[in-house]
């Protein structure tokens, strides 16, 4: 190797380090980008072909980038509820729209890869982040929560509606006061049903006591508001989406105070018709003896849940309705003001919607919040990755094409989804800083070699004068 191929080597050195600098130059750039993944350089030494290993010389040098798509970014809390960002491995996959047609995008239907997680809700109901690429997922069905089928697509959230769903159970709580305080128990006379806060089935124009077909009229409510209690209400909704307020209330059938054969025995009953007059049905007994032990638990019936038959309120008809009462719900114990403590009355209906805002949960699902209160699952956000994920192409923007080195995308990943947070970027300013000086002097080295070989050249040529 001659002075000459000294000269080669530096520039090939030179070339080299202006090669890292680049990358380290960019990766400063980029130490604030979203999702952003540090590009180093790997230096590769270039061997003349020697016959005689004790002749072998040292030879030029070349660069490579080496990714590091790989290695986690740090995780922060963001304030858009459409952010995500990937924790472990995973990719999100995107569409890059080609055009639009109509001002809807169009796509070329070539899906890239990205961790860039910060997306938000544009006008025509995309998914876009911050460099322009359309979220991917599947839909999901809106009350299974299923996936409807398992191919990813651009993901459009405009317009959409939930139609109205009937309520067809109430989910129930309570505690029954053991004693309930009536405004007749205070004047009955001692050892009646009354005196121990019951309803008294004389008071009335016929017994409202029996379950399953009693019922309260409009000429009774004065007796049958002094000797029940109240039970709480909840808003149901028909098959059109009409909202329906269900008052209930609770009378004592019979109680253990009584003596021998009797034991503490309620009804519950709704009010049919808010407008009742005359003998016009007001109050509807549910159907169902409630009896408690001497322990405060309900010992019949021995089910969680029991059918309200042919429910109708003022006018509207709610059809079958499911009483749900888990386990423990529904007790009676000593209470000091004797009235009932309602711990939870729910139902499942709910009117006609139209999506306001969407979010996107811990479990990449896309929650879309409607007019009528209603969250619902709208979509599922899918994960992909790769077995030679750092043989990515790296795009502008922070996106991701498979290559031959990659290989294909596969479905599903071990990383997790975290909504309202983003991946910052992988870069070290500190250890790019480090790695800027030992380039800066790399390259100084090598241009000292240029400027000794030219010196040695001028004194070879100094020698033929």
């Amino acid at each position: 190797m001659g002075i000459f191929d000294a000269l080669n080597t530096s520039v090939a050195g030179l070339q080299s380090q202006s090669y890292a600098l680049q990358n380290i130059s960019g990766n400063i750039a980029n130490a604030s980008t979203t999702g952003y993944k540090g590009i180093g350089t790997s230096f590769e030494d270039l061997i003349p072909d020697s016959s005689v290993p004790s002749k072998q010389v040292a030879g030029g040098v070349t660069a490579f980038s080496q990714s590091t798509i790989t290695t986690q970014g740090t995780v922060s809390t963001s304030s858009v509820a459409t952010n995500m960002a990937i924790t472990g491995d995973g990719f999100f996959s995107i569409q890059k729209a080609s055009g639009t047609v109509d001002n809807v995008p169009a796509f070329t239907g070539v899906t890239y890869y990205t961790r860039r997680g910060d997306f938000q809700l544009n006008a025509n109901g995309n998914l876009v982040n911050g460099s322009g690429y359309y979220l991917m997922g599947v839909s999901v069905d809106p009350k299974t929560g299923n996936p409807l089928g398992n191919v990813p697509e651009v993901l459009q959230f405009q317009n959409n509606f939930v139609p109205a769903q009937a309520t067809s159970a109430i989910q129930y709580a309570a505690n029954l006061p053991t004693t309930p305080s009536t405004q007749a128990s205070s004047t009955a006379a001692s050892g009646s049903i009354t005196a121990a806060g019951g309803m008294n089935p004389a008071d009335f124009s016929s017994d409202p006591s029996t379950a399953g077909s009693g019922t309260v009229v409009a000429n009774d409510l004065t007796a049958f508001n002094n000797e029940s209690i109240s039970g709480g209400a909840v808003t149901c909704y028909n098959s059109a989406g009409t909202p329906v307020n269900i008052q209930l209330r609770w009378a004592k059938t019979d109680s253990s105070a009584l003596g021998t054969g009797h034991s503490d025995t309620w009804n519950l009953f709704y009010q049919a018709d808010p407008s009742a007059t005359g003998t016009d049905v007001a109050w509807v007994n549910a159907g169902q003896d409630f009896t408690f032990a001497a322990d405060g638990s309900l010992s019949s019936p021995a089910g969680s849940a029991i059918t309200i038959n042919n429910v109708t309120v003022g006018g509207q008809s709610l059809g079958n309705l499911s009483l749900n009462i888990s386990s423990g719900a529904l007790t009676q114990y000593s209470s000091s003001g004797g009235t009932a403590t309602i711990n939870l009355v729910s139902q499942n209906g709910y009117a006609a919607g139209q999506l306001r805002s969407v979010a996107i949960n811990n479990n990449g699902i896309v929650v879309g919040t409607f007019s009528n209160g209603q969250n619902i699952n709208l979509a599922q956000v899918t994960l992909s990755h790769f077995n030679g994920t750092n043989y990515l192409k790296a795009l502008d923007g922070g996106a991701y094409a498979a290559t031959d080195l990659s290989g294909p995308a596969i479905a599903g990943a071990s990383g997790s989804i975290s909504g309202s947070s983003l991946e910052g970027s992988n870069v070290d300013i500190a250890d790019e800083f480090t790695k800027l000086i030992v380039t800066q002097q790399a390259y100084s080295a090598n241009t000292k070699i240029i400027t000794t070989a030219n010196s040695m050249v001028q004194d070879l040529l100094n020698v033929l004068r």
